[in-house]
């Protein structure tokens, strides 16, 4: 450290630099994958620099790069002061090592308000390592379909497979492309078939329990063949469109709003997204039902999602700290649901949320015995393999494996992952 030494009435004072100059100001790094931070979060990061001086350096890496990304800075030991991961008990143990790669957050003061289900989803061993701010409950992920286009061809909402198919099968016959979906986006395609879950469960209850437990198998599982195989009929016969291969998760809004594509899969809250991106396209345009593959009729609810991290190598934990404390607010979380179209819920009491009524009404449709968790969060093993299935599946698309090869591919992924764990249900 520097020194000065001055001359007072004959003696000598020494005195630090840093106590004749204000201190360094701070800068936090932040890394997360792309879509995780909205433009209202780095509003928010701005006046959280204006109030303490501590500036927040957002390091945003393509979705398909970025837990190469941080598993490699994690491993190294050079994560940024925060980084984001997706939560669910088994991500936080497995993909990020959070008892020894994150901040115990327990005692922080936001843990009290937090939806305990979300909370849960962010907690190892009885300790708090992640803030979640995610639209957890308007993102469930459903089919938006395109009220006027059905209406038009005399469509109504399917309730089976077959039902879903037909109605894939009557918008072609008029040069509709029944569904817009991203393949090339490597993740998106993969909704369709973990988020089933619920419907894997009621068709074989206690499943998830069993796949944890090493008792059975995905691909011994008639029901996940089943979707895997419906998928697959999709594509086939057209449903995703000519470009489906090509095509990125950015165009969604825009391929809804054009009409070109009837349908898509996308949160509940995707018509705000339209609607602001799309002002002469009204969010009621768009009408809502869950993803029929094997007849499912259940709703698909995950707790869990991109969650920020405070890494336990940072030199800054402190301030790390102070941000999170300063984003939830209660006036800085209102002011994320009110100037976000992507985040109308945050799981946080004393909010006031922004669904439309028939995202209200959708919701209340669903009893509780017809809801359920999905299955990259109610089974072990899956979420950190989701690229890789999206990558099996575009196999399957393009005809270089079967189905049946994409269930084998998973359970052959979940047993090493599992041994890497040490999982004593695969021990040997």
């Amino acid at each position: 450290m520097k020194k000065l030494i001055v001359i007072v009435l004959g003696m000598f004072v020494l005195l630090t630099v840093g106590s004749l100059q204000a201190q360094e100001p701070v800068t936090l790094t932040y890394m997360a994958s792309q879509n995780w931070v909205t433009q209202a979060e780095m509003d928010l990061g701005a006046r959280f620099e204006e109030e303490t001086g501590i500036h927040i350096d957002y390091q945003i890496i393509p979705a398909d790069q970025y837990f190469t990304v941080l598993q490699t800075r994690l491993n190294t030991g050079e994560a940024t002061d925060i980084f984001g991961g997706q939560s669910g008990v088994t991500d936080l143990i497995i993909n990020y090592h959070v008892e020894e790669n994150a901040v115990d957050l327990s005692d922080q003061e936001w843990v009290g308000r937090m939806d305990p289900l979300v909370l849960a989803q962010a907690t190892v061993n009885d300790k708090v390592y992640g803030l979640t701010l995610w639209n957890t409950l308007g993102t469930t992920w459903v089919v938006n379909y395109n009220k006027t286009i059905f209406e038009e061809q005399g469509l109504s909402v399917p309730t089976t497979y077959a039902e879903f198919r037909s109605i894939c099968e009557s918008l072609l016959n008029v040069g509709t492309t029944p569904i817009f979906e991203p393949i090339a986006a490597g993740w998106h395609h993969v909704l369709w078939f973990p988020e089933l879950g619920p419907r894997y469960e009621e068709v074989a209850p206690g499943l998830a329990e069993m796949l944890n437990a090493n008792e059975t198998t995905f691909a011994d599982n008639p029901t996940m063949l089943t979707v895997v195989e419906q998928l697959k009929d999709l594509y086939d016969m057209g449903c995703f469109g000519d470009n489906a291969l090509a095509d990125t998760y950015e165009y969604l809004p825009e391929a809804l709003a054009s009409g070109e594509y009837a349908m898509a899969v996308a949160n509940l809250t995707n018509p705000q997204v339209v609607g602001d991106a799309f002002p002469d396209v009204s969010a009621d345009t768009f009408g809502y039902f869950v993803m029929p593959l094997a007849d499912n009729q259940n709703l698909n609810i995950n707790p869990a999602g991109p969650t920020k991290f405070i890494y336990s190598g940072s030199e800054h934990i402190a301030e790390a700290q102070q941000y999170f404390d300063f984003l939830t607010r209660t006036e800085n979380l209102q002011y994320l649901i009110d100037n976000d179209p992507n985040t109308p819920t945050l799981p946080f009491d004393g909010l006031t949320f922004n669904l439309l009524p028939g995202q209200q009404e959708f919701l209340d449709s669903f009893p509780p015995e017809k809801r359920g968790t999905v299955y990259q969060t109610a089974v072990d093993y899956v979420n950190p393999q989701w690229m890789d299935i999206g990558q099996d599946l575009t196999a399957m698309f393009i005809g270089d494996i079967e189905p049946s090869e994409v269930l084998v591919r998973i359970d052959e992924r979940r047993a090493q992952q599992a041994q890497t764990a040490k999982d004593p249900d695969w021990s040997e």
